[in-house]
């Protein structure tokens, strides 16, 4: 049987790590997922070390996506709130499942990179 030297080919959730696992998005959806609907400055606040150029192009790219809606209201002055779609949210058990490996499992890698780098 012939390997693919495509990786995307080679690993199916190659795509989906690259959608989901870029810098930030994990962060984003996150907060969107546990605080609701948030406008800008909002998201700001709570993502402290993103900067506003990032986080718009983070937004819009989870947008295009469509991982989070952009509602757009024409007031005075006008309001934008960002807020985690159906699909986005679909995301809610793999973090989980992420989140208890992280619990049981990141003590074990920083042992393991302790070892590594003390051997180096």
């Amino acid at each position: 049987m012939k390997r693919s030297t495509n990786p995307e080919l080679a690993c199916p959730v190659a795509p989906v790590v690259d959608i989901v696992f870029s810098r930030w998005t994990t962060p984003i959806l996150w907060t969107l997922h546990e605080h609701g609907r948030q406008r800008f400055v909002e998201l700001e606040r709570r993502l402290t070390n993103i900067t506003p150029k990032v986080l718009t192009q983070r937004l819009r790219q989870l947008e295009r996506d469509g991982l989070v809606t952009r509602t757009y209201h024409a007031e005075v002055p006008p309001r934008v709130e960002y807020e985690i779609t159906e699909l986005g949210a679909s995301l809610g058990p793999l973090f989980a499942h992420l989140a208890t490996w992280a619990d049981a499992s990141l003590a074990t890698v920083e042992r393991a990179r302790h070892a590594y780098d003390t051997a180096q």
